[in-house]
């Protein structure tokens, strides 16, 4: 009798371990392509590329593209944080960054709140839109003289921060 119980407790065991080494070997699921732009993406897109024809529209840009710093505790805060669209000048400089409001924006809004002041305070113009902005919002926002549509409108606080870190940069030269 005791050694029919051993024996079942043995099996019980072994079947227990054979499953766990089966489940650490699950296989990967097949990898499958999908889009890049959500609809709502892709119709501010063309808006943008209607409204700016000769600008550079660039979507879903990192932050590590667009902010650096020279902490990695600091760092930490932006990475994986993605912008939507941002629009660059003829001389690939950051003119504006475009955020458009998801479904989950009622879930995240402590969040892009959080992402608006982190490029504020690198000095990047930001604009929110609580949906896809018509053609008209963004020539309102981005185009300085309606009768000429590719000017766009350059805050003066980016000018003087831009001016800034050419100054800072004219400071670290001198000094090396």
């Amino acid at each position: 009798m005791y050694y029919f119980i051993t024996i079942v407790g043995l099996l019980l065991i072994a079947a227990l371990v054979l499953r766990r080494l089966h489940r650490n070997q699950r296989q990967d699921s097949p990898l499958k392509r999908r889009g890049i732009l959500t609809i709502s993406e892709q119709i501010t897109l063309m808006r943008l590329q209607a409204v700016l024809p000769r600008h550079t529209i660039l979507a879903h840009v990192s932050f590590d593209a667009l902010l650096t710093t020279k902490y990695a505790h600091t760092r930490r805060k932006y990475q994986g944080l993605v912008a939507d669209f941002v629009v660059l000048d003829q001389q690939h400089q950051v003119l504006v960054v475009i955020e458009i409001v998801d479904e989950s924006y009622v879930n995240r809004l402590h969040q892009k709140h959080y992402q608006d002041s982190l490029l504020e305070l690198a000095g990047y113009r930001v604009l929110r839109y609580s949906s896809i902005p018509t053609e008209q919002e963004l020539r309102d926002d981005l185009v300085s003289d309606p009768l000429e549509p590719n000017t766009t409108i350059s805050t003066v606080s980016t000018g003087m921060v831009q001016a800034e870190h050419i100054m800072k940069y004219n400071m670290f030269a001198a000094k090396s």
